[in-house]
């Protein structure tokens, strides 16, 4: 099944791999899955995130957190190097430094837009683990 959601994000069904992701997760809660579950969220955050799609990488990653606690799991280095990992995938946005008269306004608007995104979705997901 993780290997069907990776492809559906591959092919660029985002919205579709998403509703999947939590799918599975909501089945995987019921029965009380939890390592599964956790699984599951760190690999579609993870790979959510790779392919720049920052809303639905910080959706997966929260519930990755949510799960931490519903779970009941203890602090341990391992949980630490998990959120760490999906930290990591936060993709970066590069801003360019100077501004020439041929710069289009939109573009950086668009870039902007799309730093403040992933600022959001980056700060909701550290608050949320911490």
């Amino acid at each position: 099944t993780l290997e069907k959601l990776e492809k559906s994000v591959q092919a660029g069904n985002y919205y579709e791999a998403q509703q999947m992701y939590k799918s599975l997760y909501a089945r995987y809660m019921s029965v009380h899955k939890y390592q599964e579950a956790l699984d599951l969220l760190q690999s579609g955050a993870s790979i959510q995130l790779r392919h720049g799609q920052v809303t639905c990488g910080a959706e997966l990653a929260l519930l990755f957190v949510e799960t931490l606690i519903k779970a009941k799991i203890p602090y341990r280095r391992e949980t630490l190097d998990r959120i760490g990992a999906i930290f990591n995938e936060f993709p970066q946005v590069l801003i360019p430094h100077k501004l020439s008269e041929e710069d289009d306004m939109q573009k950086l608007s668009e870039i902007l837009l799309a730093a403040k995104a992933r600022v959001n979705g980056c700060t909701s997901f550290l608050k949320a683990a911490i």
